[in-house]
């Protein structure tokens, strides 16, 4: 751990000169602990769109620097994030997404919780001396929404404004803010989470890994510009009108760990969930505007076969690089300061993280 948060390899560096961060980073045993509490539980995750969670009762589960969440919508139609870790003995409250739950029952011994996260019975309790249920609570996290995505924030995570700050300005027209969640896929990557991260994070291999994805876009216009917990790559888009159709293609990436592509009339958001070391797993959910014809349907079919294409091309990368990583061969490259801009912004992100844990120990 003493290498890990060495000071030296934990200075910052200017874009001109940068180096990708060393290769411990991405192969220590101790890189799994030391990003719960340095970088995600200093983080606002991407859990939900609200369409997921329209009226009372409706709730997705999650999990944020190892917490488990339960995100729902109560009697007065406010979202709320719980610990989904029950009072009595720790059991889980939800299992599973649902709608339309009248309570919270836990699945270990039944104890209830309100909507609004207080103890409403627990079975065989009542003559227990000095026990008041309406006196136990779930504890909360703070839970916001941007354009319709629905974020929960860790205890360490700055104020939700400061977070979002400058994201609506790339938007223009792509505004996901009235799509409807469609459909989940989800991969497991051989490689440590922030490899696959990194990938995402330059347009520099679209034209070496992606060729289908690449004659969709137009490289020469390709620009990439970093906010301050966010990046954003941007091109025009040209295809037939049976996938995406022409217009813009916008690609956020949201620190720590979340990704939403946005092509017209679509959403795709990807969650990079740390499963090991040299292992995670992406989640993506699809959104789309609220249209069921055939034609609509059709392009979804497209979509789909198009994403897991590219999601192959990336998979078979990141592995690759996760064992060149492990080698022995690898420390830290030189970045191109022209096409890794974004890159360089999210390993100086990573780079503070890691300071700040080294001061608090």
């Amino acid at each position: 751990m003493t290498q890990l948060l060495n000071p030296k390899t934990l200075v910052p560096q200017p874009l001109s000169h940068a180096l990708a961060l060393p290769a411990r980073y991405y192969t220590d045993a101790g890189m799994p602990a030391l990003d719960v509490r340095a970088v995600f539980a200093h983080s606002w995750q991407l859990v939900s769109h609200e369409s997921q969670l329209r009226d009372a009762g409706d709730h997705i589960v999650g999990e944020i620097a190892g917490l488990p969440i339960v995100v729902i919508r109560d009697t007065e139609g406010r979202l709320r994030a719980y610990h989904n870790v029950c009072r009595h003995r720790a059991g889980p409250l939800a299992l599973c997404d649902g709608k339309g739950a009248k309570a919270l029952r836990c699945k270990y011994h039944g104890w209830t919780y309100t909507l609004d996260g207080v103890l409403r019975s627990a079975p065989e309790m009542g003559q227990t001396e000095d026990f008041e249920p309406s006196s136990i609570r779930l504890p909360e996290l703070r839970v916001d929404t941007w354009h319709g995505l629905v974020f929960v924030g860790a205890e360490g995570a700055p104020p939700f404004a400061e977070f979002v700050h400058g994201m609506d300005g790339p938007l223009r027209s792509l505004s996901p803010q009235n799509y409807v969640f469609h459909q989940r896929f989800s991969y497991e990557v051989a490689c440590n989470w922030k490899v696959y991260c990194d990938n995402y994070l330059e347009g520099y291999h679209v034209p070496h890994i992606h060729p289908g994805l690449n004659s969709l876009l137009d490289y020469r216009q390709y620009v990439t510009e970093a906010g301050d917990w966010f990046s954003y790559q941007y091109s025009p888009l040209s295809s037939d009108d049976a996938l995406y159709g022409s217009g813009d293609a916008l690609y956020y990436f949201i620190y720590p760990n979340a990704m939403l592509n946005l092509l017209p009339g679509r959403l795709q958001a990807n969650r990079v969930v740390p499963l090991g070391v040299d292992r995670c797993r992406v989640e993506f959910d699809y959104y789309y505007t609220d249209d069921s014809s055939p034609e609509a349907l059709a392009r979804r079919v497209a979509d789909h076969d198009f994403a897991h294409q590219v999601q192959d091309e990336d998979i078979g990368i990141c592995e690759h690089v996760q064992r060149g990583l492990a080698s022995g061969s690898y420390e830290a490259g030189r970045l191109n300061p022209l096409r890794e801009n974004a890159l360089h912004h999210y390993h100086e992100l990573l780079r503070r993280a890691y300071r700040d844990a080294a001061a608090g120990e």
